[in-house]
């Protein structure tokens, strides 16, 4: 544990303003940082594992089976991080056609699971939640159902059934993949205040207000903001400033960048740019993408290509400038993190059972470590301090 005079905000606030490369340690600062990864439960997974990463020299211990659980695709980490939430891909739960979201207990010395109970989803195929910043709710995309939902969290973690559920309707261009509403993910930014869900299925970012106090989502105005007809927005990230923020199309292969209006809730397209080298020919689809810590430079997974693409970012501007595309080593990267100092990326890579090492250069660059710390099919992965 860290002591109260330097606590983990504080922390990151202070490597955010140091080279990205070359963060300097207190006596008071965690050296090492607890990874959740959830998993498809395929081949030898029995539900989320946990590891520890060294923010020194970048190693990973053999992540070990912290808790069992179904299908635990995305996972969220409680602001006191006494708890974790995981989505369940189930096809059913209390005879409903819809998926599960899991409330777990985080053991402070050990980091193990310990379920406290189920909920429904609200809809078919959960694959991405988040817990709000005052701990109060978790919210919750239904890919397969084209839904979002929010579930109160009651004082010991524990979550209570949908106080907000709400339908998207329509399609877009795609006949594969695009005939219904499929929300991909669903974000809040910074002051809690607004929610965003893109939906592959519409080609949109639909944009809520939203009540913590009473878990209540209802639809902003505008409502959304599209995106390239046939893009298939995926995931969302904001730029810390919380003046800008990024969405990844998985059908087009490229991100988009917007202005932020946190007053109103508002987006305004700034540009959109490929997230493939210009020689790539082979097929692809994009996954997860996240800005680094200090808002300088963005990363967003490429499956197919096996990449990432790396951007550094105008601050003043939130225009992006394509850096380069590194192989990360494995095969389909789903899902990575850059972890809370902006030194070391972690991409699961799903399709090899293994988790890749990459740090972070000065430049926003990436150098490869290592591409073989075992994970049976990872697909989400977090950090939590010990």
């Amino acid at each position: 544990m860290f002591r109260s005079a330097l606590t983990w905000t504080m922390f990151s606030t202070m490597l955010m303003t140091l080279s990205v490369s070359s963060p300097v340690f207190s006596a008071d600062a965690p050296r090492k940082l607890r990874v959740y990864i959830g998993t498809y439960n395929a081949r030898t997974s029995e539900g989320i594992y946990l590891s520890e990463l060294d923010l020194t020299t970048g190693a990973m211990t053999d992540p070990q089976l912290a808790g069992k659980a179904v299908n635990a695709s995305f996972l969220g980490v409680h602001p006191t991080k006494k708890f974790l939430y995981a989505v369940s891909e189930i096809s059913d739960i209390d005879g409903k056609k819809t998926g599960g979201i899991s409330a777990f207990a985080i053991d402070p010395a050990s980091g193990q699971l310990t379920l406290i109970n189920q909920q429904s989803s609200a809809g078919a195929g959960p694959c991405h939640l988040v817990v709000d910043a005052a701990g109060k709710n978790v919210l919750v995309a239904n890919y397969g159902g084209g839904s979002i939902a929010a579930l109160p969290i009651v004082a010991d973690g524990k979550l209570s059934p949908a106080s907000s559920a709400i339908q998207h309707v329509g399609a877009s261009v795609n006949p594969q993949r695009q005939t219904a509403p499929h929300a991909h993910s669903i974000n809040l930014d910074a002051k809690n205040k607004f929610a965003f869900a893109a939906d592959l299925g519409l080609d949109q970012v639909l944009v809520y207000k939203f009540d913590g106090t009473k878990g209540l989502l209802t639809p902003n105005d505008p409502p959304f903001v599209k995106v390239a007809e046939g893009a298939g927005p995926r995931h969302f990230a904001f730029h810390p400033s919380g003046k800008f923020a990024y969405v990844i199309n998985e059908i087009g292969n490229t991100v988009t960048a917007f202005g932020y209006n946190g007053d109103k809730g508002q987006l305004a397209e700034i540009q959109t740019l490929s997230t493939l080298p210009p020689d790539f020919t082979g097929t692809s689809y994009t996954a997860e993408v996240v800005v680094h810590p200090s808002g300088k430079f963005l990363y967003g997974s490429n499956r197919g290509h096996n990449s990432l693409a790396v951007y550094a970012i105008d601050e003043k501007t939130g225009k992006l400038t394509s850096l380069e595309f590194p192989l990360v080593g494995g095969k389909v990267p789903r899902n990575f993190n850059v972890d809370p100092t902006g030194k070391f990326i972690l991409v699961g890579n799903q399709d090899d059972d293994t988790i890749s090492v990459m740090q972070v250069q000065p430049a926003g660059t990436l150098k490869l470590l290592r591409n073989d710390v075992p994970a049976p099919m990872p697909v989400c992965i977090k950090f939590v301090t010990p």
